[in-house]
């Protein structure tokens, strides 16, 4: 099932809940008016009886004779409004009560979405560092720093589910609140890059970094590690064996643009902006297995992008590769 399905599936439940509940309320409502009509219409036909209106009044007293017939006819009529109104106004307070329930709902599936997505590649890393440990056991080499790296990969995959649940449950005013000195970006390009090597040797690809000058980032470190986690994997996915894939940054108008680069066939079958949309997939480099994608990192590197004040975008693609542009701004302060 598509995501779009599932989106329209949840927004008829949640549409569907709230008609029930109006439904409930106007039935309820519409009792309670006819109940009340009907003590009116009771009461104006005892006052209409004959001997009701032969007696003479008290002293004092004055009497006010009304048509029947329209009495009863006013009432039916104001009885029917005030259902309507009764059922529109319920429509309407329903729709806004089950409106958090559906805003809930959407949230739960783009998180289990994301969190699914976000632990794949690092698992890949770490099952990838595993295998080298393993080797060197077997041939009695020294394993102190694979396991030592391994050990760094688990803390930062602990550090990665602690922020995909700050996220589920924080706002974006609070994400950013959260970001008191920004993050070194030469040292988490390097620790990156560093990491997504292990998945580049597979296949001969190079990973270069080329880190101009020094800066600080609006934008937490975990955030600014998933998103050029996000942008090197996509990178490899679609690069042919042997070839470089290089990330440079630079500083541009009180700016850090971050420019991860490769040296694939470039973006086919979609347009450019399509491939940030969720659950978007781009046509394959010819020669390069694909790993199955489920279209979601791109779309998470754009919404951390715009939390922080940044933006995200496809600068360059063709059939010597594809340059992907993360624009954040630098921290003050």
């Amino acid at each position: 099932m598509r995501r779009d399905d599932r989106l329209d599936s949840d927004a008829a439940a949640v549409r569907a809940a709230a008609r029930q509940t109006a439904w409930r309320v106007v039935a309820v409502s519409a009792g309670l008016v006819v109940v009340i009509v009907g003590l009116a219409v009771t009461f104006i036909l005892q006052q209409s009886r004959p001997t009701e209106r032969l007696e003479r009044p008290a002293p004092g007293e004055e009497k006010i004779y009304v048509d029947a017939n329209q009495m009863l006819v006013a009432l039916v009529v104001l009885g029917l409004v005030a259902i309507v109104l009764v059922g529109l106004s319920s429509l309407a307070i329903a729709r806004r009560a089950v409106t958090p329930l559906g805003t809930a709902l959407r949230m739960q599936r783009s998180f289990v979405a994301d969190a699914s997505h976000e632990l794949r590649t690092p698992l890949t890393v770490l099952d990838s560092r595993l295998q080298v440990l393993g080797r060197r056991l077997e041939r009695g080499e020294p394993y102190a720093e694979a396991l030592g790296s391994a050990r760094a990969d688990t803390r930062a995959m602990i550090d990665l589910v602690t922020d995909l649940l700050l996220v589920a449950e924080s706002s974006a005013n609070e994400l950013r609140a959260g970001v008191r000195n920004g993050s070194d970006i030469r040292a988490v390009v390097h620790g990156v890059v560093a990491d997504m090597r292990m998945l580049a040797e597979q296949r001969r690809i190079e990973v270069v970094a080329d880190v101009q000058g020094e800066a600080r980032v609006t934008i937490n470190e975990v955030g600014l590690r998933r998103c050029l986690v996000v942008l090197l994997d996509n990178a490899i996915a679609h690069s042919p064996d042997g070839t470089t894939v290089t990330v440079r940054t630079s500083l541009e108008h009180g700016r850090v643009a971050i420019r991860v680069a490769d040296q694939g066939s470039g973006i086919r079958d979609l347009a450019p902006d399509q491939v940030f949309d969720r659950f978007a997939h781009a046509a394959g480099t010819a020669g390069v297995t694909q790993r199955r994608s489920f279209g979601l990192g791109l779309a998470l590197v754009r919404d951390l992008a715009a939390r922080n004040g940044g933006r995200v975008e496809v600068e360059r693609t063709g059939s010597d590769g594809t340059v992907m542009r993360l624009e954040l701004p630098v921290a003050r302060g």
